[in-house]
């Protein structure tokens, strides 16, 4: 286990709410990279409790959500969602290579991935059906994601390259973009 740790903080520099240990190198380099990525995102609301994000998204339509530091010292991330049944906390899990989000103990396949941006953006569905359910203790809710609750003004630039990296079509002509530029697009590649 390497014994360093992080101390998340939001942008407001409050006090983290825990400090985290990470289990090896491979996974501190990969939780930098989402930090990094993140705090670009405009919906990483750093160090705020379950309650803080509840009231945020109280207003809020369905689908509605908001990405923060994790209260439980296991985890690194929440995911909270306004639902149809009121807001829930969902647990982002990580390992030194993937990020998933905690799921039904009976359900077998979960979706893994290497950045936690791809992983809601894959919750983001272009319809109005769900995706995939999770489970509460009334059964299983559906589980859709429809904007980001944004923490701050976004810069003209950022807005372009999330609206570059929505459009798949534009994947293939960017070996033609000048290098600079590919690497500004490297940076974030997520379209939310």
């Amino acid at each position: 286990m390497v014994r360093q740790s992080i101390q998340m903080t939001s942008k407001s520099r409050q006090p983290p709410l825990r400090c985290k240990t990470f289990s090896g190198m491979m996974q501190h380099q990969l939780i930098l990279q989402a930090l990094s990525k993140l705090q670009q995102s405009g919906f990483y609301w750093g160090a705020i409790s379950g309650r803080e994000a509840q009231s945020l998204l109280e207003t809020q339509s369905v689908g509605t959500f908001l990405l923060r530091d994790s209260s439980d010292t296991r985890h690194f991330f929440t995911l909270t969602v306004k639902m149809q049944q009121g807001t829930k906390n969902l647990r982002v899990q990580c390992d030194s290579n993937s990020f998933w989000l905690e799921s039904d103990p009976h359900n077998q396949t979960v979706p893994q991935f290497d950045c936690v941006l791809k992983m809601i953006h894959y919750y983001m569905p272009e319809g109005d059906s769900p995706c995939c359910y999770i489970s509460s203790s009334g059964g299983k809710i559906p589980l859709t994601l429809h904007r980001p609750l944004t923490c701050g003004l976004t810069s003209l630039q950022h807005l372009c390259r999330k609206t570059v990296n929505g459009h798949q079509d534009v994947c293939v002509e960017r070996q033609h973009l000048p290098h600079l530029l590919q690497d500004f697009l490297k940076k974030y590649d997520a379209p939310i």
